[in-house]
């Protein structure tokens, strides 16, 4: 392994950068703020700030979508500007890098990450690609290079994850494009249709980080944002329950694409995941006693990370701090 190894997580949500001998160095939201649409006039946490606040000329967009590089022009300024900030040059100059991928996207969507870092300054010794699955795991303290098999679901922004691991690969895997912005959407529509008031992107992400549950609850958030009937600025109560009835059939259906891959699986396989159960990871797993909820419709224990939106990164750096898992990697 080269003296200096460096390890990315390009999520949809947020970026993490992890370099060899010192962790976790970066982990910030995954935003650009492009002003006259050329300039990058912010990024990261700044530009999310900035998001739905902006004025015409500057447009802030997020350049991953779906697990997927959408727009590789502004991930190429947006990667650039943050390898600067960490002084790219002394610190990953001629470095080894490791980069997080979704399994079930074509070789063309996987070369873009590759390029990315092609594409920059630093001159990389080597690039390894990583499927998201096996970092998750292995972020997780799992061993998935035995025969025992294991069942990660990883709920991000846009899409669910979910995967069967053995032998140091993936059994069978599958791509929902479920995740916590549809969580968010879904939150904004029912509060619209039910009580006739618009609420924000960002408004959402708080109701749903404070109050949303996958069961009925008692607890309540003042929101602000414009009633619909006056057309002025105004101020409500939601409820846990109504943001348990936005979400629900959300959670189902991600419960239903987990039952079909487990139909899929083969006979020893289910019984190690019956032993062991599932193993819940992503950002968006910590909605309250979604783990409860998935246990009582699947059957199966429900394992929750400790630290979910940053299991795949901790993963990359296992590999880069233990060169015989640098098997695993493409």
């Amino acid at each position: 392994m080269s003296s200096k190894a460096i390890g990315i997580d390009f999520g949809t949500s947020s970026i993490k950068i992890y370099k060899n001998d010192e962790g976790i160095i970066l982990h910030q939201k995954n935003v650009i703020a492009v002003y006259n649409k050329e300039h990058t006039f912010a990024v990261g946490n700044e530009a999310y700030e900035m998001y739905e606040k902006a004025p015409a000329n500057i447009v802030v967009s997020y350049p991953v979508k779906n697990g997927v590089i959408a727009d590789i022009g502004n991930m190429q300024s947006l990667i650039d500007y943050f390898f600067a900030e960490l002084d790219g040059k002394k610190r990953f100059k001629g470095a080894e890098y490791y980069i997080a991928v979704p399994t079930d996207i074509t070789e063309v969507e996987k070369r873009a990450y590759f390029d990315l870092i092609s594409n920059t300054n630093l001159k990389p010794k080597r690039i390894h690609i990583v499927e998201k699955p096996i970092a998750d795991a292995l972020g997780m303290d799992l061993d998935i290079t035995g025969t025992t098999g294991t069942l990660v679901v990883d709920i991000g922004a846009n899409t669910t994850e979910v995967s069967i691991l053995s032998l140091g690969g993936i059994v069978q895997s599958r791509l929902i494009p479920i995740g916590g912005n549809r969580f968010n959407e879904s939150i904004i529509a029912r509060i619209k249709r039910d009580r006739n008031f618009v609420i924000g992107e960002r408004t959402a992400e708080e109701i749903k980080t404070s109050i949303a549950s996958a069961f009925e609850n008692d607890a309540t958030m003042d929101v602000c944002g414009r009633n619909l009937v006056t057309g002025l600025p105004s101020e409500i109560t939601v409820t846990g329950n109504e943001t348990h009835r936005a979400l629900i059939d959300l959670f189902q259906s991600i419960v239903d694409q987990i039952k079909v891959l487990l139909e899929r699986t083969p006979a020893e396989i289910s019984s190690d995941i019956y032993k062991h159960g599932l193993y819940l990871t992503g950002g968006s797993s910590q909605i309250g006693e979604l783990g409860q909820f998935f246990y009582q419709n699947l059957g199966l224990r429900v394992n929750l990370c400790n630290e979910p939106e940053s299991s795949v990164v901790m993963g990359l750096g296992a590999i880069i701090e233990n060169p015989k898992l640098t098997r695993l990697t493409q």
